[in-house]
């Protein structure tokens, strides 16, 4: 098991690059699935042949030129958000000194990677955890490092890649409080209507973003020092560039990303499930899908 966080250097914390979660063409794939367009059509639009096109959606790499605008047409997104895809856009970097306790912690097996998030006061040390990755490691070493007080886990989906440590979290911290939008949870676990958490001076509020998954939730965290914007922890229901898969609720996982996510403030802070971090202002321009 690997795992990586945030760094530290002259005072400064950020991320080392990550790549995006979803290249181009797993994009065009989503996005044949979201307007039912057959490859065919998909294919003739682009200037492809469907053998072409079916290496673009596999390898996000094309042998020739690609139409995107004219594929854009066709699939009922925009064209040049998928050409600039294609391009090597990447969302702008994030300076996480404006966050002064957000760690971004991201474990690794040897087919993916997942990420998930601790949060604290700075003065009461009281700590909250989103998601919980495959690994407990790194966030018992860093809850120690920090001298936290781990008071909270919110879940954001109950897939098994964000619970995987739960069971061992909940060992090391018995009194630690989970929080799911999952209807199977136990009832003292299940997020309440217009619920407001505070961990010292923080306020974590959710919202329901089902569609990638039955029980998914993206939670906001609020009222950070120095007027840092919001933060939202989304799980997988939208990527830089990208949307998790919809699992036949393209629709619904859709219209909840621009209902709940993308009327955020745009300095918004976006955390995913997996990839990079991103911003509500750069999915407003880049993300073909949304």
């Amino acid at each position: 098991m690997h795992w990586t966080g945030a760094c530290r250097t002259m005072g400064i914390r950020y991320l080392a690059g990550m790549n995006l979660e979803d290249h181009c063409g797993d994009v065009i794939r989503k996005a044949r699935e979201i307007g039912g367009v057959t490859l065919t059509a998909a294919a003739k639009a682009s200037g492809l042949t469907e053998e072409e096109l079916t290496v673009l959606e596999e390898t996000g790499q094309a042998a020739k030129r690609v139409d995107y605008v004219g594929l854009g047409m066709a699939l009922r997104v925009d064209g040049r958000k998928l050409g600039e895809l294609a391009a090597g856009w990447r969302p702008a970097s994030v300076d996480l000194a404006q966050w002064r306790e957000l760690r971004m912690i991201t474990t690794r097996t040897p087919d993916f990677s997942v990420n998930c998030y601790l949060v604290w006061d700075e003065v009461t040390r009281e700590a909250a955890l989103f998601d919980t990755g495959i690994s407990a490691e790194p966030i018992l070493e860093l809850a120690q490092k920090e001298q936290l007080q781990m008071r909270h886990v919110f879940i954001t989906h109950s897939h098994y890649d964000h619970v995987d440590a739960l069971p061992a979290l909940r060992q090391a911290f018995p009194k630690i409080k989970v929080h799911s939008g999952s209807r199977h949870a136990p009832v003292d676990q299940r997020n309440k209507v217009a619920e407001i958490i505070h961990l010292g001076g923080l306020r974590i509020t959710h919202r329901e973003t089902p569609g990638h998954a039955e029980d998914g939730v993206t939670y906001i965290v609020g009222n950070w020092q120095e007027d840092a914007p919001h933060v939202a922890i989304v799980g997988d229901t939208i990527f830089a560039g990208s949307m998790g898969n919809g699992n036949g609720f393209w629709d619904l996982a859709r219209s909840k990303v621009r209902e709940q996510i993308l009327t955020l403030p745009e300095n918004t802070l976006i955390c995913p499930g997996h990839g990079p971090l991103t911003t509500v202002g750069d999915e407003k321009a880049h993300n073909p899908l949304v």
